[in-house]
């Protein structure tokens, strides 16, 4: 490629992702001639600095017709826009919760720690803008690597290592299965471009080998299952979330799921729900019900094995994996508010789980536990932090006058508006077992008795706190801010455009 070839392109497109890129690689650069004996912390705040920068390039990028580089690798789009301001808005918070993190000895002196979350940000964004599935891959496993090297960073801590080693083995597996996908992908039509993936599964030589397009469609579901911890294919997730620090855990819940499904969304909508004849006769929707029984059954698994958690992460992951099974669904019914419906509640989840990482890791660093005995007199010891916490509870059991009772119902209603009754009554007959071990916290804050002394949050971890909740209190009572904004600024139809 001739440099006057690279500079024709339209780079604005890529902000962002320079941003945060070269940020990363400051940082990278600054840990390496910092004193070994110096506290890495301010390198979190230039992290969220350029955090903050990115999220005004992406905001002003709002409204801007699409656009792609690189020979349609690299697309812009509203769609790509819009999950790519809940990876940023979600990695500012978990800076935050990473500034404060106080892991092993010598923990202060570990700068990776901030630059490999925004490493796996970046990849996260790659994968929301990339309409290739080489690019795709490459975001996939730039986020992954990161991840997997950010769940093992306590090296003496042997849940630590087990989390890493189960992460790498479950994840190596998952990649080498989507690949496989992939690769058949590729044979059926000679070309790994989305949109033109979608033109060429119209081709009668290529629907006479319908069996070999249903392997690459299972392959790369289950593979992409993994990464969203679906069941059964969830078995990573408990050990993982436990034995990674609080933040990663807190990173792995929301970002790193919420680019599993956006990478779910691209390329099945664009690869296979625009090939075979267009939205009514094509290989996804003939699938739906295998769909509808992983998210059913994901729901089920998740909130029932809860249940007996008694470790807050490991309780934790299990209801991530549940809320995976809800997000599933407006998969499932493909109903034209698919997008609307997934984003609100990726939103309100991000709230919600991110809030409640924060009291997780304000107690469990102050009592050295993670057993949910922790909690007991929480309301006696710092009442702003139990109230808030409580609030998070509610709001991912789905109840009232909170952001996660909206997003629950606003998937139902599609769920209902298409017909899905049965997946409908899972989904609030697990509603209501969540209420079980939700409350369950409520009950050891309020009613049981604990140690008495007082204790208060750091700045970082309060901040975080009061966001999430004001952000989940907002969007509870007046959703259609969110809403609204979602509406008017991004034109999903952009994603199907050539």
């Amino acid at each position: 490629m001739t440099t006057q070839k690279l500079l024709s392109f339209d780079w604005g497109m890529m902000a962002p992702e320079f941003t945060i890129l070269i940020v990363a690689t400051l940082l990278s650069l600054i840990d390496l001639f910092m004193p070994n004996k110096a506290s890495r912390k301010p390198l979190a705040l230039f992290a969220i600095a350029g955090v903050v920068i990115a999220i005004v390039f992406a905001t002003l990028q709002i409204g801007d017709p699409t656009g792609s580089i690189l020979f349609d690798t690299y697309r812009f789009d509203a769609f790509a826009l819009a999950f790519k301001l809940l990876f940023l808005f979600a990695t500012g918070l978990i800076l935050l919760l990473a500034m404060d993190y106080k892991g092993e000895k010598n923990w202060q002196y570990r700068g990776e720690f901030f630059y490999l979350i925004l490493t796996a940000l970046l990849g996260a964004m790659m994968m929301a803008s990339s309409a290739d599935l080489i690019t795709l891959f490459v975001g996939l496993e730039l986020l992954s690597i990161s991840s997997y090297i950010l769940a093992g960073i306590r090296k003496t801590n042997l849940h630590s290592n087990e989390a890493a080693f189960k992460y790498v083995v479950n994840g190596g597996i998952a990649t080498a299965i989507t690949l496989f996908g992939m690769s058949y992908v590729y044979g059926l039509t000679g070309t790994t471009n989305l949109y033109s993936i979608g033109e060429a599964l119209t081709d009668p030589i290529v629907e006479q080998n319908g069996f070999l397009l249903l392997i690459a469609f299972v392959m790369l579901f289950v593979g992409l299952s993994f990464k969203i911890a679906a069941a059964p294919f969830h078995m990573w997730a408990p050990d993982v979330y436990q034995g990674s620090p609080t933040p990663i855990t807190a990173f792995l819940s929301v970002v790193s799921k919420t680019a599993g499904f956006v990478l779910i969304l691209k390329v099945f909508i664009l690869s296979f729900l625009s090939g075979q004849g267009g939205w009514h006769t094509t290989i996804l929707l003939e699938l739906q019900p295998y769909i509808a029984f992983i998210a059913g059954i994901t729901m089920i698994v998740g909130n029932v094995i809860a249940l007996r958690q008694r470790n807050i992460k490991r309780m934790f992951a299990y209801s991530s994996i549940a809320h995976a099974g809800y997000v599933l669904v407006p998969f499932v019914s493909l109903s034209l508010l698919v997008f609307k419906a997934t984003w609100f509640y990726l939103l309100a989840y991000l709230l919600m789980n991110i809030g409640a990482f924060a009291v997780i890791q304000f107690i469990s660093e102050r009592d050295k536990s993670e057993d949910i005995t922790a909690f007991s007199g929480l309301y006696k010891r710092s009442p702003l932090v139990a109230v808030m916490m409580s609030l998070f509870m509610i709001s991912l059991a789905g109840l009232p006058f909170t952001a996660g009772f909206i997003g629950k119902f606003g998937i139902f209603m599609s769920t209902l508006s298409t017909g899905h009754y049965v997946l409908a009554s899972v989904m609030v007959t697990t509603t209501v077992i969540s209420y079980v071990y939700y409350f369950n916290v409520l009950v050891q804050m309020y009613f049981r008795n604990g140690v008495v002394d007082r204790i208060r949050p750091s700045v970082g971890l309060l901040l975080v706190m009061v966001i999430c909740t004001v952000g989940t209190l907002a969007f509870g009572i007046y959703p259609s801010a969110a809403l609204e904004f979602f509406h008017n600024g991004f034109d999903m139809t952009q994603l199907l455009e050539k």
